[in-house]
């Protein structure tokens, strides 16, 4: 009977384990629209310009949805400061795209570092950015 009983055990705890899937822990995806007016890569732009950025950002498993995006700026290597924050919700949970605009500032000179960020379910983070450095 103990027998029957531990075989039973084993089997029921490997059938237990063979069923639970294991979350992958994938990062969601984020890129920069290109193109255009788009800055996807690190310049350099007159001071006073007007700048544009683009991204698409979209969940990489089926249940950890994007519920945050953000955009951070830091200036000669600084400290970075939130210029904008987002939760995602609905269909923006799946798949998210977002236009900056801003303009540069007029110290010739200075870099401006722009950090876009996303976050999903599970927490884990994914980010792109660039540098602009700001001449005549």
């Amino acid at each position: 009977m103990k027998n029957r009983f531990k075989i039973m055990f084993l089997s029921v705890s490997i059938l237990t384990l063979a069923a639970c899937k294991k979350d992958e822990g994938n990062l969601p995806t984020i890129s920069f629209k290109t193109g255009g007016a788009y800055i996807s890569s690190d310049v350099s732009k007159s001071k006073g310009s007007a700048l544009v950025f683009g991204i698409n950002a979209e969940k990489a498993e089926k249940k950890d949805v994007l519920k945050k995006f953000n955009i951070s700026k830091s200036i000669n290597g600084g400290t970075s400061v939130s210029v904008y924050d987002q939760d995602l919700t609905g269909g923006d949970a799946d798949k998210y795209t977002y236009d900056y605009s801003a303009t540069l500032d007029t110290i010739v000179g200075q870099t401006c570092k722009y950090t876009f960020t996303v976050t999903n379910r599970d927490g884990l983070v994914n980010q792109v950015s660039s540098t602009v450095t700001i001449t005549q």
